[in-house]
C-alpha cells in the first residue's frame, strides 16, 4: 500500500476478552477502519490480544520466542494496511537488552512503521496494584510483571511521540520526561477499571495534557470484559489546551482526529510554562 501521509490519528477501542483469536480478528478490523478513515497511525489499548492473566507468562514467551503470534499479526497489518501501528500492550518474557524472563514478563507497547518493522518498545514503567471496589476486586500486576525502566519516544507521521500505558498516567513525573525529550504527542493504552475510569480518567488525562502542552491519545479496553472486570471505555484524544475534541462511550469501535502541531507551538510560544519553572530536578 502507498505510504500515508497525515497527522491523523486513530485511538482504538476494544472489548478484548480470554480468546486471542477472536481478539485478533476484532483488531484486524478496527485497524482497517483507521486505515479507512485516513489516519497515519493506529493505537491499539492495552492487553488488545492478551487479557487474561493466567496467559501472559506462557504467550509472553511465545511473543519473545522465533515465532511471535501478535507480533507478526502487527507487522502485517502494518505492512498491508501502509499504517503505522502502536501495539497497545502484549506480553513479552524478554527484556529490551536480550536478556530472558523466567517467571515474568514485560507489558510491552511495540511501536511499528507503515513497512511492518519494529521502531520503538516501551515497557510499562508503573505496575498497578490495588484494591477496586468491582468483581475482580484485587489487582497485582507485579506478581505477573516486572517494570519497565527506560522512556522512550519515537518519530511518527503525526509528530513526535511518548508511549506511556495506563496506570502511567498517575504519575506525572513520567509525562516530564518525556515533555523534556519535546514531544508533541502521548499515547496512553489503557484498560481502566469501570470504577477508577468513572471517578479520575478525564481529570488526570486532561490535567497530563495541560501541564506539558502535548496531545494525549487515549485508546482505552471499554465493556464487559469478563464475568468480573468491567472496562471503563471512553476512548479520547485530548488537544494542548485540554480539551476533549473527540470521545466514544462504551464498546469496540474508534476515534480519529488531525494532531495539528501548529498548535502545540504556538500555544508554547504564547504561554511558555517550560521556561518559567522555578522547581527542576
Amino acid at each position: 500500500m502507498n505510504k500515508r501521509v497525515s497527522n491523523r490519528v486513530a485511538a482504538i477501542q476494544m472489548v478484548s476478552g480470554h480468546d486471542i483469536d477472536a481478539n485478533l480478528r476484532e483488531a484486524e478490523q478496527l485497524l482497517a477502519r483507521a486505515a479507512e478513515q485516513g489516519a497515519s497511525v493506529a493505537v491499539l489499548p492495552e492487553n488488545f490480544a492478551v487479557l487474561a492473566t493466567s496467559q501472559m507468562i506462557d504467550r509472553g514467551r511465545q511473543e519473545a520466542g522465533a515465532e511471535p503470534v501478535i507480533r507478526t499479526f502487527l507487522a502485517e497489518q502494518a505492512r498491508k494496511l501502509g499504517l503505522w501501528i502502536v501495539g497497545g500492550s502484549m506480553p513479552v518474557a524478554k527484556r529490551p537488552d536480550g536478556s530472558d524472563l523466567e517467571d515474568r514478563v514485560r507489558a510491552t507497547c511495540i511501536v511499528f512503521d507503515d513497512q511492518g518493522e519494529e521502531v520503538a518498545r516501551y515497557d510499562k514503567i508503573h505496575l498497578f496494584d490495588a484494591m477496586v471496589e468491582d468483581a475482580h476486586g484485587q489487582y497485582r500486576e507485579s506478581d505477573t510483571f516486572e517494570p519497565g525502566e527506560q522512556i522512550v519516544t519515537v518519530d511518527t507521521p503525526a509528530g513526535k511521540l511518548g508511549l506511556a500505558i495506563c496506570y502511567d498516567l498517575r504519575f506525572p513525573e513520567l509525562f516530564r520526561l518525556l515533555r523534556e525529550q519535546d514531544v508533541d504527542w502521548i499515547c496512553l493504552p489503557s484498560a481502566f477499571t469501570w470504577q477508577t475510569g468513572d471517578a479520575h480518567w478525564y481529570p488526570l488525562i486532561r490535567a497530563r495534557a495541560i501541564e506539558n502542552q502535548v496531545w494525549l491519545v487515549a485508546p482505552g479496553q471499554g465493556g464487559q470484559n469478563s464475568e468480573r472486570r468491567r472496562t471503563y471505555g471512553h476512548s479520547l484524544i485530548c488537544d494542548p489546551w485540554g480539551r476533549i475534541v473527540t470521545e466514544m462511550g462504551e464498546g469496540p469501535g474508534l476515534v480519529t482526529a488531525e494532531l495539528d502541531a501548529d498548535q502545540v507551538a504556538n500555544l508554547r510560544a504564547r504561554m511558555p510554562v517550560w521556561e518559567h519553572r522555578r522547581l527542576k530536578g
